[in-house]
């Protein structure tokens, strides 16, 4: 490397040390030593390879950098100040109420893709960012740096096998080997070998460099774009809150300001105006586009039987044959959530993600960055393996559609272990989130397809066993909605359900209408957003609802409704599962968890 460059990267590193160390002291937080570890790493990075358009953050050939190690956000701000396109006094408005530069990177920034700072998740994001490029035809790149402590969490190695296993070249993550993480040392400190044989075992191709060194950085950084059918590691050895003595590789420096910062801005050569100017994408980059066709989605008949899983199955092939942005993920269970009608259509959008719930969120978190329709689907309880990944997801505002079949005690004989029980309350919790449980198969496949257009994280809850078909097909039901199945002016009550029970709950009206007992029926299939309007009318009407869900008593159906009309007063009964199920087939199940019709109108009794 010419020592012209060599002398511009140090003092672009530098720089973008003392500007850490002066945004952490202007927030009184924040992590400026473990930006300062991996400043030289960044320095080479924008002013060498990087190739992005800041004034166009959306152009289709911009490279993607992710910080999964999010709480380096003061390098990645200094980043941006020396491109230009923040200034100063952005800078030191770092954590600061009301400004954009929070304590971690969000997309509220224009050239952040996803929210970071829960550790583990940047490379699983990266991993479908990576997909997409391939999916579209595209040359970018992705970039990810990684913190070394980040590296003990299971999902990166969910990643790394997904990458590695599916060849994407496109791939580079860069690891901050600084030893050191927020107690003490890291599992494996400076032995960068041992990552090494770690990622060069799932099949990528591995660097060992000297984070510190400009021209070794510069290397391995075009190796790994030149390295072909194989993800790059670049594992550069580093010192944490490097150029300061006060806190380089020091313990108990993690996540706090510089207690002199102006003795430590001294010690890095005082403040500079290095302007780095990254290069934009070559040529006009045109995304790749799937052809469409006609088609109809699929209708049942009033009085069949049909689950609503094999709906969704449906529905989705459908839908994927009239939107080429349609992609569906599956957790090795497409035979049972239906998605192999999908896969078997659309073999080039289907992506097997196997057991790793984890990465199968991530994924379609990545691919959803690039304006695809992600369809991801498993178990659902199954999903609760993937709640931060969810719960971050809907930080970054993603919109990803998850599909969680088998839910709720009417799974039957296989017991516990596979019954969602904790999903609707897990879901409806998600900042943004959307919640739909479907009764019958033409619901279901009206809300599938409803679904591709909901922004942010939205979640359709199917039935593994058969239901009847009550609604005709062609009706909509849109997000926010419910349907009003009973009602007169002498019901006595109003039962609200969702899914299994609303079948359960069309029984007990019957049962009761014949005891001399009028009661209404509510089939509040958006769970979240809820019609607060149909249930607030309900409530002051009879003054009396249950609610009735195959889940948990907390956080579901029930928790819902009560949201809505706890102002007004009314007498609100949860029926739901609250004793630790066996094996039993799903009628036994729902009798067993005091869910079923019997159940329910016994329910109605007791509270007239």
């Amino acid at each position: 490397m010419p020592e012209r460059d060599l002398q511009y990267l140090t003092e672009l590193a530098a720089q973008l040390r003392v500007d850490s160390v002066r945004a952490a002291a202007a927030a009184g937080s924040g992590h400026p030593t473990s930006s300062m570890s991996a400043a030289d790493l960044m320095a080479v990075l924008f002013s060498c390879h990087l190739r992005y358009d800041f004034e166009h953050p959306d152009n289709p050939g911009n490279d993607h950098l992710i910080f999964s190690k999010g709480h380096a956000s003061p390098l990645l701000y200094s980043l941006y100040k020396a491109a230009k396109v923040i200034d100063d006094d952005e800078l030191l408005s770092f954590r600061r109420r009301g400004s954009l530069l929070e304590g971690h990177p969000t997309p509220r920034l224009p050239w952040v893709d996803v929210a970071t700072g829960s550790l583990g998740q940047g490379l699983p994001v990266g991993v479908g960012v990576a997909m997409a490029g391939r999916l579209e035809r595209l040359p970018y790149r992705v970039w990810v740096l990684c913190g070394d402590s980040e590296l003990a969490e299971g999902s990166i190695w969910e990643a790394a096998e997904h990458a590695g296993t599916e060849g994407l070249a496109n791939l580079t993550v860069i690891v901050d080997v600084n030893r050191l993480g927020q107690r003490g040392p890291t599992r494996h400190g400076w032995d960068t070998g041992a990552y090494a044989r770690r990622f060069g075992a799932f099949g990528w191709h591995t660097i060992e460099i000297d984070g510190h060194d400009p021209g070794q950085i510069d290397f391995a950084l075009a190796d790994a774009g030149n390295t072909r059918r194989r993800p790059t590691v670049i594992l550069a050895k580093t010192r944490k809150g490097e150029g300061v003595v006060e806190v380089e590789n020091r313990e108990g420096a993690h996540g706090k300001a510089l207690k002199d910062p102006d003795k430590a801005v001294d010690e890095l050569g005082g403040p500079r105006s290095v302007r780095v100017d990254v290069q934009r994408p070559e040529g006009e980059a045109e995304p790749y586009h799937f052809d469409t066709s006609p088609a109809a989605v699929p209708e049942y008949q009033v009085g069949e039987r049909a689950a609503t899983r094999t709906a969704f199955g449906a529905a989705l092939a459908a839908l994927g044959a009239a939107r080429g942005d349609v992609v569906a993920l599956d957790g090795e269970v497409a035979d049972s959530t239906k998605t192999q009608e999908f896969a078997e259509a659309f073999p080039e959008r289907f992506f097997e993600m196997y057991i790793a719930e984890q990465q199968l969120v991530a994924a379609a978190v990545g691919l959803a960055v690039r304006g695809w329709i992600p369809y991801a689907a498993t178990f659902a309880a199954f999903l609760t393996r993937a709640h931060d990944f969810i719960r971050m997801a809907g930080v970054s505002q993603a919109s990803i559609r998850l599909v969680g079949s088998h839910a709720g005690v009417s799974i039957g004989e296989d017991g516990p272990s596979q019954m969602g029980l904790e999903d609707l309350a897990m879901m409806r919790s998600v900042y943004g989130s959307t919640v739909l449980y479907p009764c019958d198969a033409n619901q279901a496949a009206a809300l599938t397809v409803e679904m591709a257009e909901v922004s942010g994280v939205s979640y359709l809850r199917t039935t593994r066993g058969d239901t009847p078909v009550i609604y005709p097909p062609g009706e909509r039901f849109p997000v926010g909605g419910s349907r009003v199945l009973r009602r007169s002016d002498e019901d006595r009550a109003t039962i609200v359900a969702a899914g299994i029970t609303v079948h359960e709950a069309l029984a007990a009206a019957d049962e009761l209408k014949d005891a001399g007992v009028p009661v209404g029926v509510i089939d509040l299939y958006s769970v979240k957003p809820v019609d607060a309007a149909v249930l607030v009318e309900a409530a002051t009407t009879t003054g009396n609802l249950i609610t009735v869900e195959d889940h948990r008593l907390e956080g579901g159906l029930g928790d819902a409704v009560l949201d809505a009309v706890s102002e007004l007063g009314p007498r609100v009964v949860k029926l739901a599962v609250t004793g630790l199920p066996g094996s039993a087939t799903p009628e036994e199940q729902l009798a067993d968890a005091r869910i079923d019709r019997h159940a329910i109108a016994a329910a109605v009794k007791r509270l007239l």
